[in-house]
């Protein structure tokens, strides 16, 4: 094509914003059918670049009809798919045929990495400059991230995070290998831009990537697939790709393996091979909807008298990173359960003991259980002296009795913590304890938040925490709650009412100590020492690194 006056910076393929296109009755009869029909515009006018055969027309199969008819006719849809399958083209065609047949039509293309987008903004690129001309919109701006066409519709492409669109009204947002962004980055991204999608009347979001784990695209697939959410699913078989067979599959999985397999091609959501809850028993947790919800709070179950509970906090500074997290468990019979959680990543720790105080009331006065390695023994001073709760469980001192969860007071040369003073044994204890509650159904969890930081919870060099983009704070809440089953008296008297057995070890010590609150002895013999991250030496009984006949593995004592 020869260049003309009318050209955008010396390109012929592209029409400045002045050109005007003379239509003939042909053409205009064509434009009307490929405006109402995004199907038929794809296969009769996108163009894709082969290795082999150079410039060709995009030859759709039946599934990339249906993967295009679904974009078009829904506002919210998801897509799992396997790699090499054409998603790129589909979504270009779709996309491409959006920003043509309306004005002013606004759309975000946000991938795991910038270069991603923009990889997927080339192709819009290059299918755009093939058309015909009568197709075509005049350009205002065609730049490496972005273009504008004459008709007012505009297409951004950037990573997805939660300022990268901030600001704008889009029309449309396709989030591209959505499963390949970090679990914070998502969750912030929907935090920020849903309100803006959900305002409008038809904006639509596309998600479409391959499985990469259990994570923020795994929930959102599970809710689609439930029907718990208005996004439609979409999932293709890598059998539905012509030329794929058994045989195919096989020497893929020669060549690869079958993990690599089964995630790319397969589309299973394969946790880390170092969670510490198994891969299967993730994928067979399933959250509920809570029953009454605040901004902050979900509870699945209201109290029920006599019930006894336990409630677990994890505290943070409140400054819009960590979360000070807490959840509540009925322990009266096994399986606990799961009753509630809290979780708030701007709350004072001025302000937390209020509301622990509040929930843990209302629980008929749940017993509580603080780590106060850092902040959080402010929040638990403030618990037990200026809100005078005595349900606060506290950590005792005694020589070569070790740490000991306790309900009084300590005296001379021993120590007293009112809550639980994270150490490498202790975190070890009580991840073992979780793992078996878990995977040996002794634990019901309900919320969904805590579920999905169990699914990068994984092992490090030293212990357990959540992987490079996630959090762990109410997976550290679960961990608090494993130490606390592990102590000898919670598990002499899990099939009763705890209470009870609480206050006859009270009245026994009172007889033949003279300790007035008691305490929770975890009844272990072999001792060891240790120094906690602040220096502090602690006396621990070796016991505790091994308290469980079931595991499945053991534990290094250098964790």
């Amino acid at each position: 094509m020869a260049r003309t006056p009318y050209s955008y910076q010396n390109n012929p393929n592209l029409p400045n914003e002045q050109y005007r296109h003379a239509f003939t009755q042909k053409e205009l009869d064509e434009y009307v059918k490929c405006a109402e029909d995004p199907v038929y515009f794809a296969r009769k006018y996108i163009k894709i670049i082969n290795v082999d055969r150079g410039l060709i027309p995009f030859e759709m199969w039946d599934f990339q009809e249906r993967m295009l008819q679904t974009f078009h006719d829904n506002r919210f849809s998801i897509c799992k798919l396997p790699r090499q399958v054409g998603k790129s083209t589909t979504s270009v065609a779709y996309i491409l045929h959006q920003i043509l047949f309306n004005e002013n039509f606004v759309v975000a293309i946000l991938a795991n990495r910038a270069p991603t987008a923009r990889e997927l903004l080339g192709k819009l690129k290059l299918a755009f400059e093939y058309l015909p001309m009568f197709l075509k919109q005049g350009i205002k701006e065609w730049n490496k991230g972005s273009i504008w066409l004459a008709n007012g519709s505009r297409v951004l492409a950037d990573s997805t995070s939660g300022s990268s669109v901030r600001g704008f009204s889009f029309n449309l947002i396709f989030l591209d290998e959505f499963a390949f962004v970090p679990n914070n980055i998502a969750e912030e991204f929907f935090n920020s831009t849903y309100p803006t999608i959900s305002s409008g009347q038809s904006s639509k979001v596309v998600i479409v990537s391959t499985p990469n784990g259990m994570n923020l695209f795994y929930k959102m697939w599970q809710k689609a697939i439930d029907k718990t959410s208005t996004y439609i699913p979409i999932e293709i078989h890598w059998s539905m790709v012509p030329g794929r067979d058994q045989a195919w599959a096989e020497e893929t999985i020669r060549n690869t393996s079958q993990r690599q397999f089964d995630q790319e091609f397969g589309c299973e959501f394969l946790g880390s091979s170092n969670t510490l809850i198994n891969g299967a028993k993730l994928a067979s947790l399933h959250w509920k909807e809570p029953i009454s919800k605040t901004e902050c709070m979900d509870v699945f179950e209201h109290p029920i008298p006599k019930h006894t509970y336990v409630l677990t906090a994890d505290v943070s500074e409140g400054q819009g990173l960590d979360y000070s997290s807490f959840s509540i468990f009925d322990v009266t019979e096994i399986p606990y359960r799961q009753v509630a959680k809290y979780r708030n990543n701007e709350i004072s720790p001025m302000l937390l003991p209020a509301v622990i105080h509040s929930a843990a009331t209302i629980y008929n006065e749940a017993f509580v259980l603080i780590e106060i390695n850092s902040i959080g023994l402010q929040v638990a001073d403030i618990l037990h002296y200026e809100l005078a709760y005595e349900n606060l469980l506290k950590f005792q001192i005694k020589g070569k009795q070790g740490m000991q969860a306790s309900g009084g007071f300590a005296a001379g040369k021993n120590k007293l913590a009112f809550g639980l003073r994270i150490t490498a044994q202790s975190k070890m204890i009580g991840c073992a304890n979780l793992k078996t509650l878990v995977e040996s159904d002794k634990l019901i969890l309900n919320d969904e938040d805590t579920i999905t930081e169990l699914y990068s919870f994984s092992a490090t060099k030293k212990t357990f925490a959540a992987e490079e983009g996630s959090n762990d704070d109410l997976a550290m809440t679960l961990v608090h709650f494993g130490w606390l089953t592990a102590q000898k008296l919670f598990k002499e008297t899990v099939s009763n009412d705890i209470r009870y057995a609480l206050q006859k070890e009270i009245s026994y010590l009172q007889d033949v100590e003279n300790v007035p609150f008691g305490f929770i002895d975890n009844g272990l013999d072999d001792y060891v020492e240790e120094k906690d991250a602040d220096g502090d030496r602690w006396v621990r009984e070796r016991e505790q690194l091994y308290p469980f006949d079931d595991l499945n593995y053991k534990w290094d004592g250098r964790l």
